[in-house]
């Protein structure tokens, strides 16, 4: 079965020229797009030739893809329309891409222009590379959607690369980080070990004491890994950091009045809970309009 072309498309408020810069100048290109860390233009022979270049993708531990690139063409219509075709490969084995072809277009509109991409390639190894690339193609989709977010931004608002890339890549680091702890704080201390503390401190607070105590802290322990999925699915995580902006400094207020000497332990819930409340105030921040790839058009419109 034959996958389906990558394609992609947002509007962008901004003039034409402007975008066509910071998509053909590769200084700029490289710093919003993901799929490339990298791109050199080669020098043309003749000024109407097309443009060679070389690019590399950095995919971590030291590793990363070198491969090369050629603009075919570039045609401007009557109604204003510009089209940049390219294609492109690699030699290298550990690229599941050999080589592909696709197209940018520039479509002006009364507010600024559409743009958009189609793509597809070829890979390597055969059936297991079609199996792979099951996997692959949607996170090269996602990877092209969310660059052109990062475009827009950067050509609408003035918001370098950079630093929307460090915002999203840090709150989702910060957003892994709580559904662990709330995994955790849930599964082990009050559904795995039931330990005696969190008993006591329930206790402490409430009239309910006994196997009863033990029973509502197993609840409190469901309701804890509950809340780690809503981080996990839950979309506006804004809101979420705004909830833990308000639960934490609670939570530590009911350990002290539960147990004052608690205060002294080691890693204790003052500490432990209010290095949450920062972080949550942190993630608050760096969450806000953060881009997504969910702002791009997928499918390509009949007709």
């Amino acid at each position: 079965m034959k996958n389906k072309p990558i394609y992609v498309e947002i509007p962008i408020q901004a003039d034409i020229d402007d975008v066509w810069e910071f998509t053909q100048k590769p200084e700029l290109h490289e710093q919003w797009d993901l799929r490339f860390s990298s791109i050199t233009y080669l020098p043309k022979v003749k000024e109407k030739d097309p443009q060679s270049f070389l690019y590399e993708t950095k995919i971590g531990l030291g590793l990363k893809v070198a491969g090369w690139g050629k603009s075919n063409g570039i045609h401007n219509k009557n109604d204003g329309t510009r089209t940049s075709s390219l294609h492109f490969g690699t030699d290298q084995k550990i690229s599941p891409i050999s080589e592909g072809k696709g197209y940018w277009k520039y479509v002006p509109t009364e507010k600024g222009l559409t743009f958009l991409t189609q793509y597809d390639y070829k890979v390597r190894y055969g059936m297991l590379g079609g199996l792979l690339d099951r996997f692959f193609r949607p996170v090269m989709g996602w990877a092209t959607a969310l660059s052109f977010d990062v475009l827009k931004r950067w050509v609408e608002k003035g918001e370098v690369p950079r630093t929307q890339y460090l915002r999203f890549f840090g709150s989702y680091v910060i957003t892994l980080l709580f559904i662990f702890v709330w995994m955790y704080q849930g599964l082990i201390p009050k559904l795995v070990a039931k330990h005696p503390e969190e008993v006591a401190m329930l206790s402490s607070l409430t009239a309910i004491e006994g196997t009863a105590a033990i029973k509502a802290v197993s609840i409190i322990g469901i309701l804890e890994i509950l809340f780690a999925l809503v981080w996990l699915l839950y979309r506006n995580k804004m809101r979420l950091f705004a909830l833990q902006i308000i639960v934490f400094p609670m939570l530590t207020i009911s350990a002290l009045l539960a147990d004052p000497a608690i205060a002294t332990h080691p890693f204790n819930p003052v500490t432990f809970n209010m290095s949450l409340w920062v972080i949550s105030i942190i993630g608050f921040y760096m969450s806000k309009d953060l881009p997504t790839a969910s702002s791009c058009i997928r499918k390509r419109e009949r007709g």
